[in-house]
């Protein structure tokens, strides 16, 4: 297995294809199946075992909310 580069990519979404990504990762994770997104040409593979959580920043001029899913490879 060849090991993996470090990547650190944010991609913008329409709000139609947001609701999508959403809906279908709640869809995985209330069946309890693996959840699979592209991003940016990369496909990605979400295990069962993911954690998520959400995150509040807060600076002098923007807001930022950020779900996230993490995992151990």
């Amino acid at each position: 297995m060849t090991a993996k580069s470090n990547r650190d990519i944010e991609k913008v979404y329409s709000n139609e294809e947001f609701v999508a990504k959403l809906r279908r990762l709640a869809d995985a994770i209330e069946s309890g199946d693996q959840f699979e997104i592209q991003i940016a040409g990369e496909r990605i593979y979400v295990p069962v075992r993911a954690a998520y959580s959400i995150e509040h920043e807060r600076g002098d001029s923007e807001e930022e909310i950020e779900f996230q899913v993490k995992w151990s490879n």
